[in-house]
């Protein structure tokens, strides 16, 4: 039993991990770039895991802050993962620490940065176009990654940090991926911008050092900066053993397009009829997503809760499901009834204080139910907080665990 529930916790562990490296869908200002967040989530998240299940050299990490000790990036935003735009154009962006750290002697600048490109963006790369090579998005794949370098100062050794950024146009990334060999893989990167700390560079591999243009990248300056870190709450998550999260066993065959198709009529009802309560999002109709090992409805909606009500992080995340989320539950699955293909509902909902809904105070919270606990709920068989206990909560992409109770004393 202890073993079962160690790889139980493991799991769990590692899904939040993989959640919380793509930005959430309501972060993200620009209206376009948030609607292909939204359409591309589940691809996204497919390239957080195919890179986590990557062997890389040293330790990798998705951040949305550079220049991170380890340690620091153990407990720091993850979310990195976002689509945005840079120079014109629409880009997939990443970003990371990768903590080599390279000798300055033994290696210049342009092959630290070769090095890290070897060991760290091409296999990003390569996950990004397995899942965008079929579709007109993004226009350009844009990568910067940290890593460390040691250099002797008045002959005391020191570790530095550098930045290595990557702006490669898509048809170039899809050149680079299907290479056999250096010359062709050389050839695809003639069309990228490269840069070192700001300075350009040239990923085009040469016994020669490359001249650096006298320019700084143009990345920071266009994009949004970083977030600053989140911490985590130190308690543990801990799931009540009377209701904890299962791995889905679904005996469904039907693929994610089948069951949107069968359940559209009832969706499209759905949306009319609920709106007023459910306050969906326009530009992201319910969708089915593969999350967890199962199939997952997704419904994109907006939590309105009075400027009173501000609070911790935890506690408006609580605060959202009674006031709001536990009164849609049975209306929702009154247009399920019959459900028996997938496996839970996801509530994806934007928590906004106060009568603006343009307020900068907007809190990203995903409540993942099982259907099985779902219509333990609807019958009254189990409490509020014992579904929450045996679901998936997600803020801002971390997973949390809730206490409805307590954040109500507080």
């Amino acid at each position: 039993m202890r073993a079962t529930s160690f790889l139980v916790a493991a799991i769990c562990l590692l899904i939040g991990r993989l959640q919380s490296q793509v930005l959430a869908p309501a972060e993200i200002t620009d209206e376009a770039a948030r609607g292909l967040q939204q359409k591309y989530f589940f691809d996204l998240k497919t390239i957080a895991t195919s890179v986590n299940g990557h062997s890389f050299p040293y330790h990798f990490y998705f951040s949305r802050v550079l220049d991170l000790t380890e340690r620091q990036q153990q407990s720091s935003d993850q979310r990195s993962i976002q689509f945005d735009h840079f120079q014109g154009k629409l880009i997939l962006k990443v970003t990371g620490n990768y903590f080599a750290s390279y000798s300055d002697e033994a290696m210049d600048r342009e092959k630290r940065a070769r090095q890290t490109f070897t060991d760290v963006m091409l296999p990003i790369v390569r996950a990004a176009v397995m899942q965008f090579k079929e579709v007109d998005v993004p226009d350009s794949y844009a990568l910067e990654i940290s890593h460390h370098v040691r250099k002797k100062v008045l002959g005391v050794v020191t570790e530095g940090v550098e930045n290595v950024v990557l702006v490669l146009p898509k048809q170039s990334a899809i050149d680079l991926v299907a290479a056999g060999d250096a010359e062709h893989q050389n050839a695809a990167l003639l069309k990228a911008a490269a840069f070192v700390d700001g300075k350009s560079m040239t990923f085009w591999p040469t016994d020669e050092p490359a001249v650096a243009a006298n320019h700084e990248s143009p990345f920071h300056a266009s994009l949004p900066p970083a977030a600053p870190p989140q911490q985590q709450p130190a308690t543990p998550v801990v799931a009540s053993p009377a209701l904890a999260p299962e791995i889905p066993a679904t005996g469904a065959t039907l693929t994610l397009e089948k069951l949107q198709e069968q359940y559209r009529p009832d969706l499209d009802r759905m949306v009319r009829e609920l709106d007023a309560q459910a306050h969906f999002v326009t530009y992201a109709a319910p969708a089915f997503i593969d999350f967890h090992k199962g199939r997952y409805l997704q419904l994109s909606i907006v939590t309105a809760l009075t400027d009173q009500s501000a609070g911790s992080q935890y506690q408006l995340a609580a605060l959202a499901f009674d006031k709001h989320i536990a009164h849609l539950i049975r209306p929702v699955l009154s247009y399920l009834k019959t459900a028996q293909d997938f496996d839970g509902v996801d509530f994806s909902t934007t928590i906004r204080l106060g009568k603006d809904s343009s307020s900068e105070s907007k809190l990203a919270v995903e409540y993942i139910f099982p259907l099985s606990a779902l219509r333990s709920y609807e019958n009254y068989d189990c409490t509020g907080q014992q579904l929450l206990d045996a679901s998936f909560i997600l803020v801002n992409g971390e997973r949390v665990s809730l206490n409805l109770q307590a954040a109500e004393n507080k």
